[in-house]
């Protein structure tokens, strides 16, 4: 076969190629990104396209893998396949790196550039792996030129399909190994030699002709072999129906017909096996397929051991195993009576293996090892691992093989295989089965491991950037729900938010940033940390969304994002909002448990510019809900968004025994529906308000002597709330806040409150915008220490900045009884 490449030139099939019967081949590499980075000869023939337009192009754009039935008289003799225009589904899987093994095809596919003609095409694709840009190689033959073949040679195929073969004995692989190098334009000897040895352990290309006939694929191959073959048959048997005996030279396709049988079975074998694996990203059961595809039929007990790095879901494994590496049991299968192995082995065990194990050797070496018995002296030896209990009875007598489970040339972990003492041992041929199960294996494990380690980052990631919202803040409960994207990736750029501001009040934020992944949730993590400091300025919620707005377009073009900022002020009962382009919040009311979507100026999203941004004020009672979410709960494809919208303002109404009931009723509620693709935020805010008696405030003139005056309606007050066991550290630190802001005032009053809630808050306003900062007070320093001694009694303390000043607070637990 001819492998099409930049220095071939057509050879044909005509008289003068006689038997040799030469088909040009498809060569194409494809690169990380899915473009094309090689494009043979043989590529144009077959599919129309030259080279320069073909590199540098999505590789979708050039292979058809899918399109139309034809019609019923198109369906041709050669199977299915051929009633299918395109490459197909595996192929489709291939090239968007959805299989991690390699996979063959045949079918019927259109090629524009060669007018429409309907060409028949056997094709193989490999997945490639290491530091170069190439991720998959594909090769591909027009399968017409062996029908030609057939009328020339006057010899019936029964069928053409193309597959793999898996051992290196087989005919060809050296001669593949010596051109494949050749027929891979413009790569380094270093980079065809990598991808040489990958086809090579992923199976040489093959064509199966019938059940007992399969050939590889090889430069120099054609239809005279086979021709041969069947010649030399009709010989042997016209010999046999004289009654004479047969000659060697006609007799040895017996044994090629075994081999090729035993090929035979192993592929079928394999196939079904890849079938089996990999049908999920889920770990845990991706190594229990792995354990179950090889039992009964290739060994009668199977144990699965990976590295801790593994199963812990960390990154890769470094460095070669030794004796104190940690293995993990974490599957067994067996075809022995239910729990024979179960306490002897239990599957959750972790142990390391010493030197002279057969185990060591094949984790260390990478290589399986065949065990054709395991003798009594062996038997011991393995079982003096297993401290108290005695393996011998399961394992003396058994014949073992030993495979790594493999990836980039790791050793992630093995299997152990034993067959019963009366079945055939394994030989040389299983061997190299269960080598390439265990390669095709541990490329699954391999994948099954870098999702559970991405899931786990991009979950960390996630949870660091969104906020730990305590349950309670001053006048107002609060819940919250995150729901990571379903189908487009664990990490997005939605957020939810609340900041503790002056006067007992409470921002309230619900963000969504346009697109999803990293670069999203950097983007979230930048704005959510600007809004966290324009909120503790005390900006008006319009005023922040353009400051907002302003910040994202000097941080680029690419950050768009809606945004939606309240702030309840339980004293007065009141909600202030504005809107950037998100989807309104909806308020339920506690008097009738009506729910309504608030009527906002939108707004244009943050990053648009140049758009004036409105606020509304809402007056609210006490025990109404505020229920903000992002539009990925109430979007659905094809689906107006007014539906999500009512079906939020009905399901936000339902009475809920708690904060969390009522959140889970909503998610219920829009969750089920089926097609969410977006993640999803959520915040629910019961707004409780602050009772007037709960609240002291006083007017202080800007003169020393009111500090007096500040300790006692501060001790007054305390005891009218019965709160006496708190008036000593709150007299003291009310004194140090006063002076400070006497001290610091420019001749306006000073305003002092305290607010009884959860907590006992004290705030002290002045008309300083200079914030105060915690210092180390020398031993005869004059100043200093006032802070010092808030910070040391306070459960919580702070400061930010007003319109008229600045606001200095602290916190004292209640410590209800």
């Amino acid at each position: 076969m001819d492998h099409g490449s930049e220095r071939d030139t057509d050879p044909g099939l005509g008289a003068g190629d006689g038997a040799s019967g030469r088909i040009p081949l498809a060569v194409v590499v494809v690169d990380r990104d899915g473009d094309v980075s090689h494009w043979s000869t043989g590529a144009r023939r077959l599919f129309g396209a030259a080279k320069e337009d073909a590199v540098g192009r999505s590789v979708l754009d050039l292979l058809p893998v899918s399109g139309a039935l034809p019609d019923d008289d198109e369906i041709t003799p050669y199977g299915a396949y051929a009633a299918y225009d395109g490459l197909g589904p595996d192929l489709e899987s291939s090239l968007d790196g959805r299989l991690s093994f390699p996979a063959a095809g045949r079918a019927r596919i259109t090629v524009p550039d060669r007018d429409h003609d309907r060409v028949d095409v056997l094709w193989w694709a490999y997945p490639l792996v290491g530091p170069g840009d190439e991720r998959l190689l594909v090769l591909a033959a027009d399968a017409g030129r062996l029908r030609h073949a057939e009328q020339d040679e006057g010899v019936a195929f029964e069928r053409i399909a193309p597959g793999f073969a898996l051992h290196t004995d087989f005919p060809g692989a050296e001669e593949l190994a010596r051109r494949l190098p050749e027929i891979l334009p413009s790569m380094s000897v270093d980079e065809s030699a990598r991808i040489v040895a990958q086809v090579l352990e992923l199976g040489y290309p093959i064509l199966e002709f019938s059940q007992n006939d399969r050939v590889p694929v090889t430069p120099d191959w054609g239809v005279a072999r086979r021709t041969e073959r069947m010649a030399r048959r009709e010989r042997a048997a016209r010999v046999a129906a004289q009654g004479l005996p047969v000659p060697a030279e006609l007799a040895d396709d017996e044994g090629e017909d075994l081999e090729y049988a035993a090929v035979r079975e192993r592929l079928e074998f394999l196939t079904e096996v890849s079938g089996k694996i990999g049908t999920s990203l889920d770990l845990s059961r991706t190594i229990v397929e792995v354990s179950r595809a090889v039992v009964p039929r290739f060994t009668d007990v199977a144990g699965t051991y990976l590295r801790e790095q593994v199963v812990a879901g960390e990154g890769f494994p470094d460095g070669v195993p030794d004796t104190t590496t940690m293995w993990h049991r974490v599957a067994l299968e067996h075809t022995d009576e239910p729990g024979r192995w179960d306490d002897v082995v239990p599957v959750g065990e972790a142990m390391p293996f010493p030197a002279h194990t057969p185990f060591f050797q094949c984790m260390t070496t990478g290589e399986p090892v065949l065990v054709p018995r395991i003798s009594e002296e062996m038997g011991h030896a393995i079982a003096s691992q297993f401290e108290k209990r005695d393996i011998r009875p399961l394992i003396t007598g058994r014949s073992m093989l030993v495979v790594p489970l493999k990836a980039r040339n790791v050793v992630l972990g093995f299997m152990i295989l034993l067959r019963h003492p009366e079945r055939e041992m394994f030989n040389d041929m299983d061997r190299a089965t269960g080598a390439e199960l265990a390669a095709r294996a541990g490329l699954v494990l391999d994948n099954a491991r870098m999702y559970t380690y991405q899931e786990s980052v991009a979950e960390t990631l996630q949870d660091s950037m969104l906020p730990h919202i305590p349950p309670r803040m001053a006048g107002c409960d609060i819940a919250t729900r995150y729901l990571p994207g379903t189908l487009l990736g664990r990490v997005g750029g939605d957020w939810f938010d609340s900041v503790k501001l002056p006067g007992a009040r409470t921002a309230l934020v619900v963000g969504d940033v346009m697109g999803h992944g990293l670069n999203s949730a950097a983007m979230m993590g930048q704005l959510r940390t600007a809004v966290q400091t324009m909120a503790a300025l005390d900006l008006p919620p319009a005023q922040l969304l353009r400051n907002l707005d302003d910040l994202a377009q000097r941080l680029g073009d690419g950050y768009l994002a809606t945004c939606l900022y309240a702030v309840y002020d339980p004293i007065e009962s009141e909600l202030h909002l504005a809107n950037a382009g998100h989807i309104p919040p909806v308020l339920v009311r506690a008097v009738d448990g009506r729910s309504e979507l608030l009527d906002l100026p939108t707004g244009a999203p943050i990053g648009v510019g140049g758009v004036a941004f409105e606020s509304l004020r809402v007056r609210v009672e006490p025990g109404d809900r505020l229920v903000m979410c992002t539009d990925g709960l109430v979007e659905m494809r094809g689906e107006d968004i007014g539906v999500g919208l009512a079906t939020l303002c009905e399901s936000a109404a339902h009475p809920a025994a708690s904060m969390d009931d009522a959140c889970d009723t909503i998610i219920r509620a829009l969750n089920t529906r089926g097609g969410r693709k977006d993640d999803v935020a959520l915040l629910m805010a019961r707004l409780n308000g602050i009772e007037p008696e709960d609240v002291a405030e006083w007017r202080l003139a800007p003169d020393p002597a009111e500090v007096r005056r500040a300790r006692a309606v501060v001790r007054e007050q305390l005891h009218e709330w019965g709160l006496a066991r708190l008036a000593d550290p709150a007299e003291l630190m009310v004194s140090e806040l006063v002076t400070n802001a006497v001290r610091h005032s420019h001749g306006r009053p000073v305003q002092l409150r305290l607010i009884r809630g959860e907590t006992l808050l004290c705030e002290v306003d002045d008309d300083d915008h200079t914030l105060p900062t915690l210092l180390s007070a020398r031993p005869d320093a004059d100043a200093g220490r006032g802070l010092r001694v808030v910070s040391t009694l306070a459960r919580e303390w702070g400061t930010s900045r007003t319109a008229a000043g600045k606001t200095v607070w602290f916190e004292l637990g209640l410590r209800r009884r």
